[in-house]
């Protein structure tokens, strides 16, 4: 086998190959046990497989490491992965640990972990990367950095929570799906410890993610100010429906600390059943006037915080621009616009097929002309004719699935309770915009 010693924080994220050189999966964690005395042994990988599923890599059928690679013998067991007694992740467990020189030299900080190949199939832990505390008080210094064997220090208690800032440098290429799907894996505690240490718009992306469960749990450990600043940051269905979850005190408190422009949009998203298209909607589309030109339209979208199916398509009302707004005149889809000059007016590009629906039409009604028209926003407007928001395919699509859509391992085409409900009234619906599959009275979805 190459590599003879291997450094884990750079097998993150690394390619898992079989050998044919088709890829299987990416590297997430290293694998070990502890020993009595000794270095703790490497048993394996947790991979990550299509389907964001984590499973377990036996250290023995790995052959190779190098190039930013691993080779593997073949097959990989699909079984999603389940952490046993006595397993350690070295990732998310060891890394940002603690530890005491055993000469009595003083502590540091583990930032890294070296495995080594003991013999064939068997690897342990052979080196640690660690940093001692800085010395100076100046806010660019760091500490002095140093190797150590395993047996040249000692761990702070284990059951001492840690800095999770290193875990949190391993992970800061996910994008906010794969994150939340890691930080599920992980123990209670340490996925808390992480939370904690994340920005607020970051972890405002996580929890959008997340089953709405772990997203209270999460949300419970924060203080009310923290909490009310990462709400501030979701999306504002998103928001209301984890506010929906709280009991009614801790709800109406963190409404009251957040800024009162996105407060506002939470408390009415939360007029509206969560199974109408009030209740489903976002109150952020992209809102212009008839005047508007092509070029200023196009520019809106080009927004990189802008989410895709919110940037395909623009809203034109009449003042105010702010739902609910002035009465809903219509949309242009980003498609249309690139067909016309750049000075061309808004107003005139309006697409007259295209109905809005009423706040508190149903689930089933939404699907039906997302479905009809193939696409992948529709405008929800008021008892006046005014826009309150749009409903996204991603909306639709959350619903429809079962609430621990997230965690299955296997596609179930087993009809839940909701999209048993919606299928009542949707046994016509041909397809999505393509966005997805879900078998609705055997017609795909």
């Amino acid at each position: 086998m190459s590599a003879a010693r291997v450094f884990v924080a750079r097998l993150a994220g690394c390619s898992v190959f079989d050998p044919a050189g088709d890829k299987v999966g990416r590297v997430r964690d290293v694998l070990v046990v502890y020993r009595h005395k000794q270095p703790p042994r490497v048993v394996g990988l947790i991979v990550e497989v299509p389907g964001r599923r984590h499973v377990f890599l036996s250290i023995g059928r790995v052959t190779s490491f190098g190039s930013g690679q691993v080779i593997t013998t073949g097959l990989i067991n699909l079984r999603r992965f389940e952490q046993r007694g006595g397993e350690v992740r070295v990732i998310a467990e060891v890394l940002g640990r603690e530890v005491t020189f055993v000469d009595k030299s003083g502590t540091a900080t583990i930032e890294d972990v070296a495995i080594e190949e003991s013999g064939p199939g068997e690897w342990v832990v052979s080196e640690l990367f660690v940093r001692r505390p800085k010395t100076s008080a100046s806010p660019f210094a760091k500490g002095q950095t140093v190797f150590a064997k395993w047996t040249d220090v000692r761990e702070q208690s284990t059951g001492e929570a840690q800095s999770a800032t290193q875990l949190l440098a391993t992970y800061e290429d996910l994008l906010p799906a794969d994150l939340a799907n890691a930080l599920l894996d992980l123990p209670e505690q340490r996925m808390l410890e992480v939370a904690e240490e994340m920005s607020d718009e970051r972890l405002a992306d996580v929890l959008e993610e997340m089953p709405e469960s772990e997203q209270v749990d999460i949300l419970g450990h924060l203080d009310d100010d923290r909490a009310a600043d990462v709400l501030d940051q979701m999306q504002p269905d998103d928001a209301a429906d984890l506010i929906a979850q709280l009991s009614d005190e801790r709800g109406e408190a963190l409404l009251d600390l957040m800024q009162p422009e996105e407060a506002d949009d939470v408390r009415m998203l939360l007029l509206y059943a969560p199974d109408t298209a009030g209740g489903l909607m976002t109150t952020e589309p992209i809102i212009v006037s008839a005047d508007t030109t092509v070029a200023e339209g196009l520019a809106l979208i080009r927004r990189h915080e802008l989410a895709p199916a919110l940037g395909a398509a623009v809203c034109v009302t009449l003042p105010p621009y702010e739902p609910p707004t002035g009465r809903f005149l219509g949309m242009v889809h980003f498609q249309r616009m690139l067909r016309y000059p750049p000075m061309e007016r808004l107003g005139t590009l309006l697409d007259q097929r295209l109905e809005p629906v009423s706040a508190s039409a149903s689930a089933a009604e939404v699907a039906r002309n997302l479905a009809s028209y193939n696409l992948v926003s529709l405008p929800v407007v008021d008892d006046n004719h005014r826009l309150v928001g749009v409903v996204t395919i991603d909306d639709v699509l959350d619903y429809l699935l079962p609430d621990d859509w997230r965690s299955h391992d296997e596609d179930d085409s087993a009809s839940t309770s909701k999209a048993q409900a919606v299928s009542a009234d949707t046994s016509t619906i041909p397809v999505i915009a393509h966005a997805g599959r879900r078998h609705l009275n055997g017609t795909s979805l």
